[in-house]
């Protein structure tokens, strides 16, 4: 029992020691009078300044302005003290904090002020690479809203991720640029409207594009399915590889090598189909033609319902073994000096090489439609 009630008397005490704190965090649910506010640290600043504000009943505040224009609350410490963050929309005038009863009106004015920024030129890098951060610093870094780089001979610059940000620097993400040299300024509010730093006194850097170079330059007509390889450097830079407006499916890529698969399209026809090979990188900004002729095939595709052949057999009482997938026609022996290969026929032995490719023009090759020959024993065999 003594144990507990030493227990007891010690949870008691803890209790009592923080109900009872100056600067103890409120544990109320409702608000029970409007903010007070009885001073704010510092008096002045500028955009990106904290002010910490002190008085009675804070802990309930709901929103905060300075000079009618919002401002952030960061940090709620307790019911006697919060901090505040001055947004470009704040002007010179009173601090009001409101809570659902009502609103709390600081009797001095917060006085703002608008420096420019100034970059230090100390310590700067003369290299950076598009995607990494990148430190600047300097003073007033906190007023900038921000931060451009522009394209050597550019007029307009890309806008740069802002990932932190102080009164003494700022980290930004460099962002795409167009060229490998560029500028950096920045935007910020100087008490009438938003303005950009010059950039005559604007530090420069050599930017790290890292852009794709791909080597292969011979492309072979290929079929739809099949894949590709393209070699050269930086090749993971690559967003998407599209022959024409269709995307094709990356299988393989790395900094040296690419393989994609060639796509198939309801616009492709039968035969020889002729596209334009491209590349995409950088999020898509930048588009690098390998190639105006890549050449898909599309293998011609015939059917032929209810058509038989038999090899040496009769049909209407003649031997029909010829067969041509083109027309669709089965053809009598007798026709095929006539009919199917006169071609042949007119060169006899000739017709061929040695190494079994036509001996003959290619008008001649093509005057003559595809056929199949079939024999007994080859069908046998099938049969079998």
């Amino acid at each position: 029992m003594k144990q507990y009630r030493k227990w007891s008397l010690a949870s008691l005490f803890v209790c009592l020691f923080f109900l009872c704190g100056c600067d103890s965090t409120s544990m109320k649910d409702v608000a029970v009078s409007s903010p007070e506010i009885l001073s704010f640290s510092p008096e002045s600043g500028s955009i990106g300044s904290e002010i910490v504000v002190t008085g009675e009943y804070l802990d309930d505040v709901v929103s905060a302005t300075i000079g009618g224009g919002k401002a952030v609350i960061l940090q709620k410490v307790s019911n006697r003290r919060l901090s505040l963050k001055v947004t470009n929309q704040a002007r010179s005038g009173k601090i009001v904090l409101v809570n659902s009863i009502g609103e709390g009106v600081s009797e001095g004015d917060f006085i703002l002020e608008y420096p420019a920024p100034v970059v230090s030129q100390a310590g700067m890098p003369s290299e950076v690479e598009m995607g990494n951060n990148l430190l600047l610093s300097g003073s007033s870094m906190n007023v900038v809203s921000a931060v451009l780089f522009t394209a050597e001979g550019g007029t307009e610059g890309n806008e740069a991720e802002i990932i932190s940000q102080s009164e003494n620097e700022i980290v930004v993400k460099v962002p795409y640029v167009e060229s490998d040299k560029a500028i950096v300024t920045f935007k910020y509010f100087n008490g009438t409207k938003e303005v950009e730093t010059s950039s005559s006194s604007a530090p420069k850097f050599t930017v790290k594009r890292y852009q794709p170079e791909v080597t292969t330059t011979v492309f072979e007509p290929i079929n739809v399915g099949d894949m590709v390889v393209l070699e050269g450097a930086y090749l993971n830079k690559i967003d998407k590889v599209l022959l024409g407006d269709i995307e094709c499916t990356i299988t393989l890529q790395t900094e040296t090598e690419l393989k994609f698969v060639v796509p198939s399209s309801e616009n492709y026809v039968d035969g020889d189909n002729t596209v334009v090979l491209k590349i995409s990188y950088f999020d898509g900004r930048e588009v690098h033609t390998l190639t105006d002729v890549f050449v898909v095939k599309v293998p011609f595709i015939y059917f032929w319902e209810n058509r038989k052949v038999y090899g040496q057999g009769r049909i209407e009482g003649q031997l029909s073994s010829f067969f041509s997938p083109e027309t669709g026609l089965v053809y009598a022996n007798s026709d095929w000096s006539t009919v199917v290969d006169p071609v042949s026929m007119k060169y006899k032995a000739a017709t061929c090489s040695a190494n079994n490719k036509p001996a003959v023009s290619e008008s001649e090759y093509n005057s003559v439609n595809p056929y199949f020959f079939l024999l007994r024993s080859f069908c046998r065999a099938i049969t079998d």
